[in-house]
């Protein structure tokens, strides 16, 4: 009988630390890379409104809500022409409002990491898609790039479009017009940048920056999340160059 209450008190005395044991950290929901043009194309003051438009964008209740919800993981890349790109604040793990009040600040006094240059699209969504082999944990992998300009270097941009499509990665735009520019950014980021199951939002030049990014992030941040995530089967044969990429449209 001593036996038997002894081992009854021991099945019980683990079952209760195991109630009030700890509960294992839950995997975030969306990891996202801010990829954020630096170019030639974009001048101090250009600068200073997208980095001031993603710091204000994250303190926004809304925003920071979905962010601490979801247990977002954020990253920052500046990139420019060819091997011009860089990783300006790696992986944060949003897990409680401290984070992002350092982060927003972080991001509003980042130095600026290439003082002009080309615009290589095709490297810049490269190096962020590296990025996520570092967040396995988090449901859905998305890259936010933003510029105001189509690609004159490199010409990867649907090569490196379609590895990040067959690794499962979601890529969105931010296009900046330029009122005088003979070409449409949005139409180049719909047809060349954006995944199936991506979007685009155009802000009317970079004083509207702040408006587009916030309104991207909310639809970025907030469910239903942007695509299946990692581990989706490939994407259809696409064709190489510029020409047009017939399974991306």
């Amino acid at each position: 009988m001593a036996a038997w209450r002894m081992a009854l008190r021991s099945l019980l005395f683990g079952l209760a630390i195991h109630l009030t044991a700890a509960p294992v950290a839950r995997a975030c929901d969306i990891a996202l890379v801010l990829a954020m043009d630096v170019s030639g194309s974009v001048d101090a003051y250009e600068y200073e409104l997208q980095t001031r438009g993603v710091a204000d964008a994250l303190q926004d209740p809304a925003i920071r809500d979905a962010l601490l919800r979801g247990r977002v993981a954020l990253a920052v890349v500046q990139w420019s022409g060819a091997l011009e790109q860089t990783v300006s604040i790696p992986w944060v793990r949003i897990d409680e409002p401290a984070r992002i009040r350092q982060l927003s600040a972080r991001i509003a006094s980042m130095p600026r990491a290439f003082a002009g240059g080309n615009t290589a699209v095709g490297e810049a969504i490269d190096l962020s898609s590296e990025l996520f082999t570092t967040v396995r944990d988090c449901a859905h992998w998305v890259i936010d790039v933003s510029g105001d300009g189509d690609e004159n270097e490199g010409y990867t941009v649907g090569a490196a479009r379609r590895a990040a499509w067959d690794r499962g990665i979601t890529i969105n735009g931010l296009a900046i017009e330029d009122a005088g520019a003979s070409r449409s950014i949005t139409n180049f980021y719909r047809s060349w940048v954006v995944t199936p199951g991506g979007f685009v939002i155009t802000a009317r030049q970079h004083t509207d920056f702040a408006r587009a990014i916030r309104e991207k992030l909310l639809r970025e941040l907030i469910p239903p999340m942007a695509g299946p995530g990692p581990g989706r089967g490939p994407v259809p044969a696409l064709e190489s160059g510029h020409a047009r990429l017939a399974g991306l449209r």
